[in-house]
């Protein structure tokens, strides 16, 4: 007779043990659930993807490709990036980089290969698919199929400071200008206060940069920009 007391007694605990973790376990059960009939921009466990619309939580899960490269190099590739991995460049006096990527261009589009952090590379990835191209198509009818830059890369400090730039960290692209497919070229430095279709384009791509791009400056911001604008990813946020 004693056993079955005690095997009673067993399953008692084993039932409440289930019940106490299913109580701590069940809100996060019921929100991976729940996500599985999200809206793919608005789910938080679905990757980042260009071929979906730009959604609420695209700037956290960019943010998240930072410290995950094979996730990053993975979203690169399903963006149809033109890119090789690269090896670390150890930071000495602030100048180097971590998880950064040889990226030249994309679907349709070239431009001369530069090094960027993948994190980088991801965010202008964004750009180009919702925001390059769809604005060169509404404004002219046509592709932009090459984008030409000052560089990402270069050991230097913010003009007039002290304090290293973003390109000493390879995490800044200066965008120049843009050929269009036929062979129409609009820059920065030409065009920013140009005829109106152009220096509205040129407005059109610093703006929308900002969706994804934590730093955005333009001639808009100092004189020092007057020819490009600085797409920089990390740091502090600025759209100008």
């Amino acid at each position: 007779m004693p056993a079955p007391v005690a095997g009673r007694g067993w399953r008692r605990r084993l039932r409440r043990e289930a019940l106490a973790l299913l109580g701590h376990a069940g809100p996060l059960v019921l929100v991976v659930a729940a996500a599985w009939h999200l809206p793919l921009p608005w789910n938080p466990f679905m990757p980042l993807d260009v071929r979906q619309p730009a959604g609420p939580l695209d700037r956290a899960k960019l943010r998240r490709l930072g410290d995950r490269p094979a996730a990053c190099h993975a979203f690169l590739e399903s963006a149809g990036q033109r890119f090789e991995p690269l090896p670390d460049r150890a930071v000495e006096a602030g100048c180097g980089w971590r998880d950064a990527v040889r990226v030249g261009g994309g679907p349709g589009l070239r431009w001369s290969p530069v090094p960027l952090t993948c994190h980088s590379a991801a965010a202008l990835a964004l750009w180009q698919h919702r925001v390059l191209q769809p604005q060169a198509r509404a404004a002219f009818g046509q592709p932009v199929q090459r984008l030409e830059h000052f560089g990402s890369y270069a050991c230097r400090d913010v003009a007039g400071t002290g304090r290293r730039s973003g390109h000493a960290r390879a995490r800044a692209l200066d965008v120049a200008g843009v050929v269009l497919a036929d062979g129409r070229r609009i820059t920065v430095s030409s065009h920013w206060d140009g005829p109106p279709d152009a220096a509205a384009f040129l407005r059109a791509l610093r703006d929308g940069a900002c969706a994804s791009v934590d730093q955005v400056l333009s001639p808009d911001h100092n004189a020092a920009h007057r020819d490009h604008l600085h797409l920089e990813q990390g740091g502090w946020r600025a759209c100008r």
